[in-house]
């Protein structure tokens, strides 16, 4: 007999494994959307996973680099990363912080390890900006560990919230464009929860913890340790632990469906806007 899933509840359409990358000065990272296999999620372009005990893998760092048309999040989650742009601004990332870069019409920044041995792990996603937006000023937001507020909607599980709400708790990013969700859940051993997903967003999970189950009855599907889920069918997403717990991210945005032209750090809109890009960097407009 075959099942069917319970009215609106949301499915692993998709799963996702990571490739081996490197970026920056050498440092190696695992590519989750950004590579041959998922080339991007609108309005993300790019999530990288990066985590090691060695420090040979990370201490070269991301030496200055440019970006224009887009933002970078980073996610920490153990480690220490000095960033400084040519706008002025430095900061350092602790565990638990985070960093969220509008770089608009142009900027050069380094991101730099301040620590020359221990774990070094966290995520870094790249949010499309939409064409009225690409040229905006560049802007820099950081958040300490204090300023990410903590949600614990059920019973054995924990959410931090960075952007979007859980309940009442709501996340300090605010991007109108696309209204994004970026949620760090922690879940017991078998511990369940359901979650209302915004209307109308692309959305994915993706597990660097353990291994939790998603979706309703039947139709749910195990994701193990890194590996990302795609979402669809359905408005709530149903999530259990299984034996030893898990922990994931759970990300969704407003697609922009515009079209994009990307090379390297520049993501524009048209192949003549990306030749300027280069053009203005080559020239230190920047």
């Amino acid at each position: 007999m075959s099942t069917t899933i319970a009215p609106g509840y949301a499915t692993i359409a998709r799963t996702v494994r990571g490739q081996a990358a490197s970026d920056g000065a050498g440092v190696k990272l695992t590519r989750v959307i950004g590579g041959n296999v998922l080339p991007d999620l609108d309005p993300f372009l790019l999530l990288d996973e990066f985590g090691t005990d060695r420090a040979e893998d990370y201490i070269a760092g991301f030496p200055e680099h440019p970006h224009r048309g887009f933002e970078t999040v980073t996610y920490m989650l153990d480690g220490r990363m000095r960033h400084r742009d040519n706008h002025g601004n430095e900061g350092l990332l602790v565990p638990g912080s985070v960093q969220w870069m509008t770089a608009g019409r142009g900027l050069v920044h380094s991101e730099m390890p301040e620590q020359q041995e221990g774990r070094m792990r966290g995520f870094q996603l790249w949010v499309n900006l939409p064409a009225k937006d690409k040229m905006t000023a560049p802007r820099y937001q950081e958040f300490a560990p204090a300023q990410i507020p903590v949600a614990q909607p059920a019973e054995g599980v924990t959410v931090k919230v960075i952007a979007g709400s859980v309940g009442d708790v709501r996340g300090p990013i605010d991007q109108p464009a696309t209204s994004p969700l970026y949620l760090d859940i922690a879940l017991d051993a078998d511990a369940a929860w359901e979650y209302a997903l915004p209307a109308g967003h692309n959305a994915f999970a993706y597990v660097f913890e353990g291994h939790a189950a998603l979706g309703d009855g039947g139709e749910a599907r195990d994701l193990g340790t890194h590996e990302l889920g795609l979402l669809g069918g359905g408005d709530t997403l149903k999530l259990k632990a299984g034996a030893d717990g898990a922990r994931l991210i759970l990300v969704a945005g407003r697609p922009l469906r515009e079209p994009v032209a990307r090379h390297g750090p520049f993501v524009m809109n048209t192949r003549q806007e990306l030749m300027q890009a280069f053009v203005d960097f080559q020239e230190g407009r920047f």
